[in-house]
C-alpha cells in the first residue's frame, strides 16, 4: 500500500512541486495545508504516515505546528522544508522532533531519499 503523505507549505507552487515528485514515485498525497494551524487539523483528519512541513509560514510556523502534532502523535514522522540560510531554524526543528530536512528549491532525488529514509 502506498504511504500517505501530508504536504504543508504556504506556497501553492511548492506544494504542487512536492506533490508531483511524490505522486510520480508511488506515494499517496492525502492532504495539503497552507499554514501550521491547517496542518494540525489536516493531520488529525488524514492520519498520514509522514508530513513534509515548511518552516516559515503565516499564522503558525512549522516548528510550532510540529510540536502541536507531536502532542497528538508522539511518533509522528515529519520532514522539515527550508530555504537556504535557515540553518538555525533547521536545528530547532530537529530538536523539536523533525526526522530530517530538505532544502528549497527541491531536488526530486533528495526529497525521495529523505522520505524513504524516514519511512523505513
Amino acid at each position: 500500500m502506498a504511504h500517505k503523505i501530508l504536504i504543508v507549505d504556504d506556497a501553492a507552487f511548492m506544494r504542487m512541486m512536492i506533490k508531483d515528485i511524490l505522486s510520480k514515485n508511488g506515494y499517496q498525497v492525502v492532504g495539503e495545508a497552507a499554514d501550521g494551524a491547517q496542518a494540525i487539523e489536516k493531520y488529525k483528519e488524514c492520519a498520514p504516515d509522514l508530513v513534509t512541513m515548511d518552516i516559515t509560514m503565516p499564522e503558525m510556523d512549522g516548528i510550532t505546528a510540529l510540536k502541536e502534532i507531536k502532542k497528538v502523535n508522539p511518533n509522528v514522522k515529519v520532514i522539515m522544508c527550508s530555504a537556504m540560510g535557515q540553518q538555525a531554524m533547521v536545528i530547532d526543528a530537529i530538536q523539536a522532533g523533525a526526522r530530517d530536512f530538505i532544502v528549497k528549491p527541491f531536488q526530486a532525488d533528495r526529497v525521495l531519499e529523505a522520505i524513504s529514509k524516514v519511512l523505513s
